[in-house]
């Protein structure tokens, strides 16, 4: 650790940013030879959470002082197009032919029958289901609604007829 470095810490201890003044702790305990156990302990945090601001300072140097996004770097998709209208397509058949005992699809049923079928390469979540319809194609998540049926052929003029 240079001088330069070891002052932008020391004066990192008089921070009122919490992250800036966790980290320049962390990172001055590690320079004294302390283990990332007992800087953790002392400091009432976790081990990892120690590991990874060392490895930070490392990567970065005095810029590991400034927090960076915790928004993943990267996301992929977990239908692509072909996969969202394979979906489209379980989605308009009944739950009943995938074995299950429901004739309505819920989200995370759907989540479940997509990865069984092998339209997910891991278990994905109902708002997963959700979004891949909205956006790849363009169809919005509807609760399905409940219609009164019957396999009686005089039922709909008996319905009809009914007076409540």
């Amino acid at each position: 650790m240079s001088e330069n470095e070891r002052e932008d810490l020391e004066a990192g201890l008089r921070s009122k940013d919490a992250f800036v003044m966790r980290r320049s702790q962390i990172l001055l305990a590690s320079s004294r030879g302390e283990k990332a156990p007992k800087i953790a302990e002392n400091l009432g945090c976790g081990t990892q959470t120690v590991r990874d601001a060392i490895h930070d300072f490392n990567e970065r140097g005095p810029d590991a002082l400034v927090a960076r996004s915790s928004r993943p770097k990267r996301t992929r998709d977990a239908f692509d197009e072909e996969s969202a209208e394979r979906l489209r397509g379980m989605l308009h058949r009944s739950p009943r032919e995938f074995g299950r005992e429901s004739s309505l699809w819920t989200l995370e049923m759907a989540a479940e029958v997509a990865f069984e079928e092998g339209l997910t390469q891991r278990r994905v979540s109902g708002e997963t289901i959700r979004a891949t319809l909205a956006r790849l194609l363009g169809v919005r998540w509807q609760r399905a609604k409940r219609w009164i049926t019957s396999p009686d052929p005089l039922y709909e003029r008996k319905k009809e007829g009914a007076t409540c």
